[in-house]
């Protein structure tokens, strides 16, 4: 039987550690029901026990984001159980070995634009039309900044972001009149598995605090920051507040978008 009680439900993919682990315990402090997803339904243990201890409810499915049915399976058993999905985080991600893309291994490359963009794309594939049948609904994308510039060694990672900025943005532009809207959420450099194997953070001293994401996740949640659907938003640089008053003193065209520079006022492709 439908249960359409839970009046705030988030499906986190990549749930079961790291920033996405983060994101759903602070969810779940703030009176959100849970739908965890990750490869292995195992590994979502330590954090299905953390937001039962909170006091939420939480639902734990395995999913392969880059499998269409997996996908479509997930969603369907949770607006089966809830009723409906009034917020989707992607967060799964992969990176690859920092090389140069001709050094790179085709196989590794391919999956990380797999994971980073189908994952996304099926996913929201999936949910929007619920959201929409609901009367609206946010999704938060995590991207990051190495989308916006070039990265030498990181030739897949750099494409897949810039690529989700576009998928977050194709969402933002169709379905803005059904209230529903999409973020690019950068999480700046926490301190996780996936960045203590980067050669590039060796050493590294200055992480981002966990809680400056989740706090952007919260307030993105909520509807406070939906002047932003469609843009960036980087944690550890950008607070609440601060997104609030640039929203309100108005946001350029293009502002926080992944845009072309054009050379001048008579650049013909501006």
């Amino acid at each position: 039987m439908t249960n359409t009680q839970h009046t705030r439900v988030a499906l986190i993919t990549g749930a079961s550690r790291g920033i996405g682990a983060h994101i759903a315990r602070a969810l779940a402090s703030e009176g959100w029901s849970i739908a965890a997803l990750a490869r292995s339904e195992s590994s979502l243990s330590d954090v299905a026990s953390a937001i039962t201890e909170a006091g939420a409810e939480v639902m734990t499915l395995a999913c392969e984001v880059t499998d269409v049915d997996q996908v479509t399976s997930a969603v369907d058993t949770v607006l089966e159980q809830w009723g409906h999905i009034d917020l989707l985080v992607n967060n799964a991600g992969l990176i690859e070995p920092e090389v140069a893309l001709w050094d790179a291994d085709p196989e590794q490359w391919w999956q990380v634009i797999e994971t980073n963009v189908r994952g996304p794309f099926l996913m929201s594939r999936a949910v929007v039309p619920a959201m929409i049948a609901a009367g609206g609904g946010r999704i938060v994308n995590m991207n990051s900044g190495a989308g916006t510039k070039e990265n030498g060694v990181l030739s897949a990672y750099t494409a897949s972001k810039s690529a989700l900025a576009r998928i977050t943005g194709a969402v933002a532009t169709s379905a803005a009149d059904d209230q529903v809207f999409a973020f690019d959420l950068a999480p700046g450099v926490v301190a996780t598995d996936m960045t203590a194997s980067m050669d590039m953070h060796r050493g590294r001293t200055d992480w981002t605090d966990p809680g400056d994401v989740t706090g952007l996740v919260v307030a993105l949640a909520s509807g406070e920051l939906d002047a932003y659907s469609g843009r960036m938003v980087r944690a550890g640089v950008d607070t609440v507040e601060a997104l609030k008053s640039q929203a309100e003193a108005g946001l350029s065209d293009g502002a926080r978008m992944l845009r072309l520079r054009p050379w001048g006022d008579g650049d013909p492709v501006a």
